[in-house]
């Protein structure tokens, strides 16, 4: 039984990537599948998909990678899009940001994900509609 079902999301997501997988299967929930879609908007992803009948539903994810230069062969994948995450808010201490304190991460080539009142998305939009909210994870 998972008790953190982002933190498995984002670990499979990435653990996925580091052994160049090109597609993710994990139980469904909407939270997961409203991560994904905001994941796959900034690029880290490429398709979500839901699967299965509705007692038995599995989020199928494809992941994105930047391509290989020719001269390194046709079987190698690419550099994966997503290096690494990082896990910010969890159920032992929630953390929140407002608005105005939402920072670029990693000088704009790693993105935050919150929660908000107006749904899950990406700090970049967060800070132009002007809303704060919970931290989720920090993804480069």
């Amino acid at each position: 039984m998972v008790t953190d079902p982002i933190a498995d999301f984002i670990t499979r997501v990435k653990n996925a990537s580091d052994a160049n997988k090109a597609v993710v299967c994990m139980p469904h929930s909407l939270l997961k599948e409203s991560i994904a879609h905001v994941l796959a908007k900034a690029g880290y992803l490429k398709l979500v998909e839901s699967k299965g009948k509705k007692s038995e539903k599995t989020l199928e994810v494809t992941l994105s990678y930047i391509a290989a230069p020719a001269s390194q062969g046709a079987n190698v994948a690419g550099e994966p899009v997503v290096h690494g995450v990082q896990r910010v808010s969890k159920s032992s201490r929630r953390i929140y940001q407002k608005a105005k304190d939402i920072r670029p991460f990693r000088n704009g080539f790693g993105n935050v994900v919150l929660s908000t009142p107006k749904g899950i998305m990406l700090d970049v939009d967060a800070r132009k509609q002007k809303v704060g909210g919970e931290v989720l994870f920090k993804v480069w």
